[in-house]
């Protein structure tokens, strides 16, 4: 199996960086993923990293930073030692309302990619729920969003997929030769975790991961991340979360 990355998204909430990164280097981390919060001193999260052997493989910049300063996403992803760059989500207000607009968001990001990944970089896309809920004619924007950038890889972000009502064990079939990341998260049983937005620690919810995990194999994926959007303990998450999928 893969190293195991963290996104650092999951701990915004328990700051300073300094006190997760110990934590993550004691469960048998080896990389994490970053996120617009942590780029303001590259050079200083870099340090921070360094100090506890652990690497920063991929990374999250907003369409707009990637569109409009791709020299500075550069900088940054150059000073962090990143690998991959992924476009993590599209505000309300910027999702396009039919087909044509999603296949237009898509060719943004094949233009984004060619810019990317001849800097040396892995690009790709990000998914959350929007994705999977059907147009008015029945199309699929993470559908016309991939078919539209050929180029570009996909963070498949699983139990987004499945909060979206997708089948996600259909996705990777279809689409699985596409996927160079996936976040490992977990979604509560109905009502429960209320207090964290109905997510869960990995394997103590109700995501089926060994079963993903064994479809995973068939596919590109590189990066294994963990991540939950808004854990009450970010220790107690990270540490349960690794342990179970060491133990597959």
């Amino acid at each position: 199996m893969t190293d195991f990355s963290y996104q650092l998204y999951s701990s915004r909430n328990f700051p300073p960086l300094d006190r997760i990164l110990p934590i993550l280097q004691k469960n048998g981390y080896a990389q994490v993923e970053g996120y617009g919060g942590l780029y303001a001193d590259a050079a200083a999260t870099r340090a921070a990293l360094d100090a506890y052997g652990l690497t920063m493989a991929s990374g999250h910049f907003s369409i707009d930073l990637l569109e409009k300063e791709p020299n500075k996403v550069l900088d940054i992803a150059g000073t962090l030692g990143m690998k991959a760059i992924y476009c993590p989500h599209l505000a309300v207000e910027q999702r396009p309302s039919d087909a044509s607009g999603w296949s237009d968001f898509g060719k943004r990001l094949e233009a984004a990619h060619a810019t990317y990944s001849k800097a040396g970089y892995l690009f790709g896309w990000h998914n959350h729920d929007f994705e999977f809920k059907a147009l008015a004619d029945g199309s699929i924007p993470q559908k016309l969003i991939l078919d539209a950038a050929p180029g570009i890889s996909w963070e498949a972000d699983i139990a987004w997929v499945i909060r979206g009502g997708a089948d996600p064990f259909q996705w990777i079939k279809d689409y699985g030769s596409r996927i160079s990341a996936v976040h490992v998260k977990d979604i509560a049983p109905a009502g429960e975790n209320t207090n964290e937005d109905g997510w869960a620690d990995v394997g103590h919810g109700t995501v089926d991961w060994k079963a993903l995990f064994a479809a995973l194999k068939n596919t590109p994926v590189q990066y294994f991340v963990m991540e939950h959007d808004n854990p009450s303990d970010d220790e107690r998450f990270a540490r349960r979360s690794i342990a179970t999928v060491k133990a597959f």
